[in-house]
């Protein structure tokens, strides 16, 4: 040992790391996505968590008459409502956060532990909430879908003509196509096989491709079973009769809208809890505002031909 120290010449770094202050990051959570979703529904505020989608009970009993300048008999008529209107419950996502007040007293410099724990907590439930606005058996955009606006692939890959007939479907300002990244890529191979690469839109400072215009919106949420998955197509917005988010407005404890954190007090254990909830659901407000593409296939390549 005193061989070693002697012929040693100047500090080691393992001596010296002892000294130094190490620069921190907050935790970091691979799971985190962007939630483009979220960020493109048009959302409406629900009072008593209840939302009543009103409809008109047949449109084509409206009577209108186009009468010569000479003649003024018009036709007589009304409009009639459906009696029993859907209503849609805001449903609820949420995670009790524990943290041990020993904790959150010695070790929260230089972040505090009890935020990054809320912080990361928040993180996973509006992941979940995006799942839940696509898959939820109840309320999901793949569930609201009709029956008649579900078509299926022509080749089984995504192609250019696929994504037309989606748009056909839904040809009353469409919003955005709602995509797997995986299911993107797809669609890519197919524009380059066909010599027609799709052009690319920026939104929120990201990069995006787009069909006649319409951006392609990538989501990990959206399933794949057996290599094959599914690609959406809707239009936004309660003035234009398409699809809306809902969610409640001024709980108590309110975080962002529609989510809340409450501190549910210490137990004998000295554990703290947080009561984290965010209440949300989705609404297609006519048949036309939506339309899904089934069994795409990811997986198929076709032979380029250069």
């Amino acid at each position: 040992m005193a061989e070693k120290i002697k012929n040693q010449t100047a500090l080691d770094d393992v001596a010296a790391r002892q000294l130094a202050i190490a620069t921190r990051t907050v935790p970091q959570m691979g799971t985190i996505t962007p939630r483009w979703l979220t960020h493109l529904m048009s959302w409406v505020p629900v009072e008593s968590g209840v939302y009543r989608l009103n409809k008109v009970k047949d449109a084509q009993n409206i009577e209108v008459d186009c009468s010569t300048r000479d003649e003024h008999v018009l036709p007589h008529t009304f409009v009639d409502y459906d009696a029993n209107p859907r209503e849609y419950n805001l449903s609820a996502v949420n995670t009790l956060v524990d943290v041990h007040t020993r904790v959150s007293d010695l070790y929260s410099r230089p972040y505090n532990q009890i935020s990054e724990q809320l912080r990361l907590a928040i993180e996973a439930i509006k992941e979940r909430q995006e799942s839940e606005l696509i898959n939820n058996k109840e309320y999901g955009l793949i569930s609201s879908t009709p029956a008649a606006q579900t078509i299926k692939t022509r080749t089984g890959a995504p192609t250019p003509d696929d994504l037309d007939e989606l748009l056909a479907k839904v040809w009353k300002e469409p919003g955005f196509f709602l995509l797997h990244p995986l299911t993107i890529a797809a669609f890519g191979r197919e524009c380059t096989r066909r010599g027609v690469p799709p052009p690319t839109v920026s939104l929120f400072g990201s990069q995006f491709i787009t069909w006649r215009g319409i951006p392609l919106i990538p989501s990990d949420k959206l399933p794949i079973t057996n290599g094959k998955s599914k690609i959406i197509l809707l239009r936004t917005g309660e003035a234009r009769q398409g699809v809306v988010g809902l969610y409640q407005p001024n709980l108590p404890g309110e975080q962002t809208p529609g989510l809340s954190v409450r501190f549910m007090g210490i137990n004998d254990k000295a554990i703290a809890s947080y009561l984290i909830a965010l209440y949300c659901s989705i609404a297609v407000l006519v048949d036309d505002a939506i339309a899904v593409l089934e069994d795409v296939d990811i997986t198929k390549y076709h032979e380029y031909k250069y």
